[in-house]
């Protein structure tokens, strides 16, 4: 039995984050950061609603930040698993994470000022260089499209051309003897000199479309 909550992603395009579970496997889809303004930003500090150090992979459609931007947070409060991506989805997002640390600590320098003068305590950035290193080191699961990925003898995840930035992918996550769930990423426009088309999906027996 598969069960699939939504965690990010939903009442804004950004903070992209679910959760399968099947069986006992734990997946996350995307660690994204929530951008849009102070209420929106202000999750970004909230605590993961579930437990972290239970997530066994985490699987990212692409790099940018609201897709990555909160994978170093998903390490801080204890994941440990896997994390699987296309190889130019990791080159993107180590630029993104390591880039998205430093405007925070420099944001915090700036701020912290204004908070001490005001007698008030500052608040941390939401993680600095050194965390997202962190979390960039485990990286290294790096998928080919079209070739699936076991995850276990039941669960099979194959990364297919979103067409979106480079590396970016739409995820089939075929569970053996049961049903086909594709999680869209977000999907690019055909005919673009430079990206290709995305891949045309497959049929599927549920269908996660992001509004991008």
């Amino acid at each position: 039995m598969a069960e699939l909550t939504f965690w990010g992603g939903v009442d804004t395009v950004t903070g992209s984050c679910f959760l399968l579970e099947i069986g006992g496997l734990r997946i996350v889809v995307d660690c994204g950061m929530f951008q849009g303004g102070t209420e929106w930003e202000e999750r970004n500090y909230e605590p993961f609603p579930f437990d972290p150090k239970g997530i066994d992979y985490l699987i990212l459609t692409h790099g940018h930040l609201d897709h990555c931007g909160r994978i170093p947070l998903l390490v801080k409060q204890g994941f440990s698993g896997k994390i699987i991506c296309t190889s130019a989805t990791y080159d993107i997002a180590k630029v993104v994470l390591m880039d998205s640390a430093r405007v925070q600590e420099e944001d915090y320098e700036h701020w912290r000022k204004i908070w001490l003068r005001k007698g008030e305590k500052p608040r941390p950035p939401l993680y600095t260089t050194l965390e997202a290193l962190d979390a960039i080191r485990m990286f290294g699961s790096f998928a080919e499209y079209n070739e699936p990925v076991e995850l276990n003898s039941r669960v099979t995840v194959t990364f297919r051309d979103a067409g979106h930035i480079l590396g970016s992918s739409y995820l089939i996550i075929q569970i053996k003897g049961g049903k086909r769930i594709i999680f869209s990423g977000d999907l690019g426009n055909t005919n673009k000199p430079i990206i290709k088309d995305p891949q045309p999906p497959e049929p599927a027996d549920v269908m996660i479309i992001e509004s991008t």
